[in-house]
Formats: C-alpha cells, sequence, structure tokens
C-alpha cells in the first residue's frame, strides 16, 4: 500500500514537471525577455488600438513588496512591535496579498510587444500574528492607482498615480497593549524607467508624495533595483531580484528586498501570455513597507508563493 501511495505521488509530480516543462515549447518561440518576467500580449493584439486587452507590457518589480499580484508568504524576524514581541525576540508573521492590474486600452505599435498602456490597478496586504492562537490580524494596506505604461524594445516606462492607506487589524486594535493608532494615507506621482538586456534587467525611478498623513511622512521617494532570469529548463527560470527605497522624510529612511527562488512559466494556449508561478526566499530590512508601522526598522527572512498571469 505505501508502495502504491509512493507511485502515486511520484506520477503527480512527473506530471506537474512535465507541463511545466511542456509549456517550454509555447514559449520558446517567444522566448524574449518579456515572455520571461510575465510581461507579454496575445499574439492577435500585437498592433493596433485594442481596448480590454489582455497582458502587459511593463515587467512587475519582482522583488518590491508592494508590487500589485496576490502571494501567501512565512517570515521570520525581528517585528517587536508590529507582533508584541519582547525586543530582539524573534517573531513569526504570514504576509498574504490579493491584487492584479486590468488593461483598459493599449495603442500597440508595428513591433509586437511595443506601445503605450492604461491599466487600473489594485491591491490589498494583510499581516497576521502567527504567534497568537487567533493568528491575529495586525494591519491591512490598501492601494488603488492608474499605471501608464509605455514599451519600446528593451526599454520600458511606468508612470503611475495611486492612493494607499493603512488600517490596524481588530485584534491588535483590543490587544493588551495596543500600538498608538496612526491614520496613514497618501497620494503619490510615480516615474520608473527600465531597460532589458538580455536575462538582466535595472531599473530606477522615484515618487512625489501630492498629500500625505500623516505630515511627517515623506516628500519623495527615490527607487531603484535589478532582476536576472536565467533560464533552467524550460518554462522554469532562476529568479535573482534587489529592490531598494529611499524615502525622504527629513533622516533618510531606506527599505531593500533580496529575493531569490523559481519561477514556473505556463502558456495556456499558443499566443497567449504566460502565467508564472513563483516560489521564493526573501530577506528584508529596513523601514516597515505595511501599516503605519513605517517609522520602525525591522529585518526578516521568509518564503513565499506568488502567483501573476
Amino acid at each position: 500500500m505505501n508502495r502504491s501511495r509512493g507511485r502515486g505521488r511520484a506520477a503527480a509530480l512527473l506530471v506537474l514537471a512535465g507541463g511545466y516543462a511542456g509549456a517550454g515549447s509555447g514559449l520558446a518561440a517567444q522566448d524574449t525577455f518579456l515572455t520571461r518576467c510575465g510581461a507579454a500580449v496575445h499574439d492577435d493584439e500585437g498592433t493596433g488600438w485594442v481596448s480590454v486587452p489582455q497582458g502587459q507590457i511593463f515587467c512587475p518589480l519582482a522583488a518590491d513588496p508592494l508590487a500589485a499580484h496576490s502571494h501567501v508568504s512565512y517570515r521570520r524576524g525581528d517585528f517587536a512591535i508590529q507582533s508584541d514581541a519582547a525586543p530582539g525576540e524573534q517573531s513569526n508573521i504570514a504576509g498574504v496579498g490579493l491584487g492584479g492590474s486590468f488593461p483598459l486600452f493599449r495603442f500597440a505599435a508595428r513591433r509586437r510587444g511595443n506601445g503605450i498602456q492604461v491599466d487600473i490597478a489594485a491591491s490589498v496586504f494583510g499581516q497576521f500574528n502567527l504567534d497568537t492562537h487567533r493568528l491575529d490580524l495586525i494591519t491591512t494596506d490598501y492601494l488603488v492607482g492608474i499605471p501608464v505604461t509605455m514599451r519600446y524594445g528593451g526599454f520600458s516606462t511606468r508612470f503611475r498615480v495611486y492612493h494607499q492607506n493603512s488600517h490596524l487589524g481588530d485584534e491588535a486594535v483590543l490587544s493588551g497593549q495596543p500600538p498608538g493608532r496612526t491614520d496613514r494615507s497618501f497620494e503619490s506621482v510615480e516615474a520608473l524607467l527600465s531597460q532589458e538586456l538580455g536575462p538582466l534587467r535595472i531599473y530606477g525611478g522615484g515618487e512625489a508624495f501630492i498629500r500625505r498623513e500623516p505630515a511627517e511622512l515623506g516628500h519623495r521617494l527615490v527607487h531603484a533595483g535589478g532582476e536576472l532570469r536565467p533560464v533552467l529548463f524550460g518554462g522554469g527560470r532562476v529568479l535573482l531580484a534587489f529592490d531598494y527605497k529611499l524615502v525622504d522624510d527629513g533622516s533618510w529612511s531606506y527599505g531593500w528586498n533580496a529575493r531569490a527562488g523559481l519561477e514556473l512559466a505556463r502558456v495556456p494556449t499558443p499566443g497567449h501570455p504566460p502565467r508564472i508561478l513563483t516560489v521564493v526566499f526573501d530577506w528584508y530590512e529596513g523601514a516597515a513597507p505595511y501599516g503605519q508601522f513605517y517609522r520602525d526598522g525591522i529585518r526578516y527572512f521568509g518564503v513565499g508563493i506568488h502567483l501573476s498571469g
């Protein structure tokens, strides 16, 4: 009986791996960086004016903790303020994100993948304390924005206006020693430039906050990073990514995230943009990217599963 179960599990794993490896043949004809990072357009929408198109022309930022996509992750580190732990004590937190970017329209140039696109993007991020028996919700962040993206060959840009606000979880508010409540809310204008060179991608830009609450939030932000995606097999690729943010809040607070893992890409049907599942390890250090804890320095190691496409 045990041998039969073992064979069944092995067969299931072979089917899964075979599905992604087979997807590699669908990717081979489109083996460009656009396909590797998950930004690609449908074959039938390569040129002209397209309403409600499929796909993206700006690659998502793979290591940005606030990128609009869905994920679940486990994090262990120094979250003393957030998790009500003693200073220096390691805490365990679960991070959950739900989000994405919905294309409204695209004007595509003659070369497939080039053009200008307008989306509406929204996401929600929740942080849960795994050291409590109820898995207390610590904080929730909501983001909504309108990104305008442009691509010409390996060069792409993103101009975005977005809103973000943060809320403490009920359990955090009702705890014995609740953190001081701060209504954090702001609008920002972002501009990013990105250049791809084979499997390497570098990007940089910044933001200007046009309304912020409380007023002590930073006036502007510098944002930069890089990604490397060497092909491993068929639809499988190694992901190495780094994201860095520097906020002008009077003391120039920073936050950086390093990410390494494996991307598995699958094209549902020929000509479609790929769906990508990514398993990654994270190392984060700097100002907390979520909730009202932006004043607090944190450090953690994590592992997560991310979905796109």
